[in-house]
């Protein structure tokens, strides 16, 4: 059926139950799991969030990187931990990005997946990473099928 199912996660409690069933799935099926956590890119962020000079911005762009990559490490670490718990192997991904969608798109051909499995919406706010409109755009926008966990 499936061989590796590629589920975008941002940590929220709807995610964490799309990583539950992606698990639940790929036991059934054999599939390989790739977990991914899709980071706003530093330049992006601190431009919209603070009105600075490029060269003053670098200092905040860097801190940023490095707290955002330890919260996508914590997550990612998290579901293959649960995954591990289940016996399956998985890999976790952590890409920056601007817009989440083609992240996802793009990072589902990368790994070679052959089904999407998302929480139907995600965080809020600055803590934002997968909403409602993602997962709509990922299903608008996908060749490969998409499941969606409410």
């Amino acid at each position: 059926m499936y061989k590796n199912i590629l589920v975008p996660t941002d940590g929220s409690k709807l995610s964490d139950e799309a990583v539950k069933q992606a698990i639940l799935l790929a036991k059934d099926t054999g599939a390989k799991l790739t977990f991914m956590h899709v980071m706003p890119s530093s330049e992006a962020f601190v431009s919209e969030r603070y009105n600075v000079l490029p060269l003053l911005a670098a200092p905040v762009q860097k801190k940023y990187k490095e707290e955002f990559s330890a919260f996508s490490k914590k997550i990612l670490d998290g579901a293959c931990a649960k995954a591990a718990t289940a016996g399956l192997k998985c890999v976790g991904i952590s890409v920056a990005g601007v817009s989440s969608y083609k992240a996802i798109i793009k990072q589902a051909a990368k790994s070679k997946s052959d089904l999407i499995m998302m929480a139907s919406h995600g965080r809020r706010g600055l803590d934002s990473v997968l909403i409602g409109s993602e997962t709509q755009k990922v299903l608008t926008h996908s060749k490969i099928p998409v499941l969606v966990v409410r």
